[in-house]
């Protein structure tokens, strides 16, 4: 028997294959959507329900208990300009239990409560910046070799690996506050049949891991983003009526996701997010359904592995995703050279969400064509493509600090 064919890796867009998006103003009976008030209560919660049981898989509610502790404050931190708080917040479900560690830098100037951005870390808390006084994670990261990370432990060299992408200082010049949790307190980024990590709280009793139609890795790190925001509820010091909910590739995928299943967040943003995030799936660009499931089998829904090479048969595209968030403001952000995130269809997926923010009364996308390189729009869905590969640049946060200031 011969060995199953890889699919090809599309990298040019004249190999990009006919297809045809669902429209997101046509329900499931074949009628057309027809004012606000039919959105609402018919069409979003279908493509929510498509979503959950094809992509992301449902979520759980609240927890049963939910408590939080400051653990360190300190009011002079980043050379006074910023006061740097460490809160733990612990979650418990079924006499089970996680905490996730939450590391704020907000301003000492300007007026309370902050306007906030919120997102997650890829490597722990003290990543994001050098200062001493951030705590050093003790749960599993991933390896790198390149920061001197081996046996899954973070130690002291790795403090402040990811800075350049968050610039904390220049975020709290702008006047937000920054706050972010290590994404592997909510569940650690490997496949280990979710056996770790917050599902467990939720199995019913005799279960060992989600059903067919329930959250993967993803849906986790997005409820962990909305518990987060739960917490912000009684932080008198953050407007938890502007917070900003922004991630760089996977985890833009899950802010896109946290923003459509939250309608709390003020604002969502995501950087380079491709696959499973902006980009439209039926495009079959760079990363596509099959290369997600084969190197991340734990991102999405069991069901969504249904969908391996069959894109067409896919009930939504991620300009849907992107509808669930409207009327809110939306940013999108490529790379000219990150083709495994496929620029041009996260560009697509923004602009076939239009209608749907035109529909509720906004501006949508203030844009017919792709804009050129370093062309921000800043209309209620806004996008940007700058000149590099996949990263989460200073250009980028300028951008998003932009969008934020003009829609907040």
């Amino acid at each position: 028997m011969n060995p199953r064919k890889i699919p090809r890796i599309i990298f040019k867009e004249s190999k990009v294959p006919i297809y045809s998006l669902p429209d997101p103003l046509i329900n499931s009976d074949n009628t057309p959507v027809s004012n606000e008030k039919e959105w609402w209560t018919k069409r979003r919660p279908e493509i929510m329900k498509l979503f959950e049981e094809n992509v992301y898989g449902k979520m759980p509610g609240k927890p049963s208990k939910f408590g939080f502790e400051i653990k360190k404050l300190k009011r002079n931190a980043l050379k006074g300009k910023s006061t740097l708080k460490e809160i733990s917040i612990q979650i418990e479900n079924n006499n089970k239990e996680i905490t996730l560690n939450l590391l704020i830098f907000q301003p000492n100037n300007g007026e309370k409560p902050y306007k906030t951005f919120l997102g997650l870390n890829f490597y722990g808390n003290h990543t994001i910046h050098p200062s001493p006084d951030i705590t050093i994670t003790d749960q599993w990261i991933p390896n790198d070799k390149e920061q001197g990370i081996t046996e899954n432990k973070a130690t002291e060299s790795t403090r402040g690996m990811r800075a350049e992408r968050w610039s904390v200082e220049h975020v709290i010049d702008r006047g937000y506050a920054i706050a972010t949790v290590y994404n592997g307190d909510i569940d650690p980024d490997f496949d280990d049949g979710f056996q770790n990590g917050v599902h467990p709280l939720f199995y019913r009793e005799g279960q060992n891991k989600p059903a067919d139609d329930e959250w993967g890795t993803i849906g986790a790190w997005a409820w962990g983003l909305s518990r987060i925001l739960d917490y912000f509820e009684h932080d008198e010091d953050i407007d938890h009526h502007r917070v900003i909910v922004f991630g760089h590739s996977r985890l833009g995928k899950t802010a896109l996701w946290a923003g459509a299943t939250d309608q709390r967040f003020a604002i969502v943003i995501s950087n380079n997010s491709g696959a499973g995030g902006a980009a439209l799936f039926r495009r079959k660009f760079g990363e596509t359904i099959y290369y997600l499931n084969k190197t991340f089998p734990h991102w999405f829904c069991q069901n969504f592995k249904k969908y391996d090479e069959k894109e067409n048969e896919l009930p939504v595209d991620q300009h849907m995703l992107i509808s669930l968030i409207a009327p809110r403001p939306v940013y999108v952000a490529s790379a000219q050279e990150d083709f495994w995130s496929d620029p041009r269809g996260e560009f697509l997926s923004a602009k076939h969400a239009d209608p749907v923010y035109k529909l509720l009364g906004t501006n949508g996308l203030n844009a017919n064509e792709m804009p050129d390189i370093h062309h921000p729009i800043y209309s209620t869905i806004g996008y940007h493509i700058r000149s590099g590969d996949h990263d989460l640049t200073r250009y980028d946060l300028d951008r998003f600090l932009d969008f934020a200031d003009k829609h907040l």
